[in-house]
């Protein structure tokens, strides 16, 4: 087959619960899409050859496995300089795992590894908000974690050893909340859901003021969304404290990089976008650095989660030279 007919690639989604894989032609449009539980594979060997199983079968499904240009795998605490998931804090797998190489070698495909943000970056770069942007950061606000990607002059920056970005865990309360990473006070311990899910069970219990939380046995961050948008005025000061947290991290990030714009994603986050909006925005100019002020835009990503994901997936997968045992 010439290599140059091949105008299909597959993005894969590694999260803890699910991975997802979808084929992408090279306009952006999802051909057909599968997935596999994440956590139900503990063992990593009996993980890739099950991925690898997927991806095959979706791909023969779907015009052969010669038709697949690349893969590109989107993951957490994935490196892109190595190839590796590097201590994976919410996969099931916590030592480093040669996750592209492993992959390569079981489908005989070029194969790409990258962290999620960095994914996440690249298709909004690609096809999303970011589209025409040179210099611009990306926050993934996310169940328990918070990450971040940014590109200088039209290129990702993923740092000397790739964990550039990890604004998650930028410490912005000394001693504060205890983090999975083993330190204290970082930023995803306020702004993600599972740290606006901490702010409020603190404001419950510092308070006797009345609130439609307290009627809940186990709040999520839906219920406190949808405590809002019925006016509730203790779930509407959660989000007020997360915007103030929120705009002193990106303020600081700001600060340094000196974007045109910070993207926001993550699909339930940005459902909240419009409580925490006037909080962030005064906290993000009451901190930014003063050159900067009233310049840098906040935007929140025209994409959805999975089709941003599926996209940035793929648009790595374009940028590494084509390999296949199957040409």
């Amino acid at each position: 087959m010439n290599v140059f007919s091949k105008k299909q690639v597959i993005g894969v989604d590694i999260t803890p619960a699910v991975t997802s894989m979808a084929i992408v032609d090279v306009r952006g449009n999802i051909i057909a899409q599968d997935s596999i539980p994440t956590d139900e594979y503990t063992d990593i060997n009996r993980y890739v050859e099950a991925l690898s199983e997927h991806i095959v079968a979706l791909a023969m499904a779907n015009g052969g496995i010669e038709s697949i240009r690349s893969v590109g795998v989107s993951a957490p605490s994935a490196n892109s300089l190595t190839g590796s998931l590097e201590h994976a804090v919410n996969l099931p797998w916590k030592e480093v795992v040669p996750l592209q190489v492993m992959l390569c070698e079981r489908m005989g495909l070029a194969v790409i590894v990258a962290n999620d943000a960095y994914a996440s970056a690249m298709g909004e770069y690609v096809y999303g908000t970011a589209h025409g942007m040179q210099n611009f950061i990306v926050i993934s606000l996310g169940h328990g974690g918070v990450g971040s990607s940014f590109f200088t002059n039209g290129h990702p920056y993923v740092g000397y050893h790739g964990f550039a970005g990890e604004i998650g865990h930028v410490c912005v309360v000394p001693n504060g909340r205890r983090c999975n990473c083993g330190r204290n006070g970082c930023l995803e311990q306020y702004v993600s859901e599972r740290g606006v899910i901490l702010t409020a069970q603190e404001l419950l219990a510092g308070s006797q003021q009345s609130s439609l939380l307290r009627t809940y046995d186990t709040l999520s961050f839906k219920d406190i969304v949808q405590c809002c948008e019925k006016n509730d005025e203790l779930a509407k000061e959660v989000f007020n404290r997360t915007g103030k947290m929120l705009g002193l991290g990106l303020a600081n990030y700001a600060t340094i990089i000196n974007p045109e714009a910070i993207i926001l994603t993550g699909e339930e986050q940005t459902k909240a976008i419009q409580w925490m909006a006037p909080s962030l925005d005064a906290s993000f100019e009451e901190h930014i650095f003063h050159n900067s002020r009233k310049k840098v835009k906040i935007l929140v990503s025209m994409l959805n989660n999975r089709e941003r994901e599926f996209l940035g997936a793929s648009a790595l997968a374009w940028t590494i030279k084509e390999y296949s045992l199957f040409l």
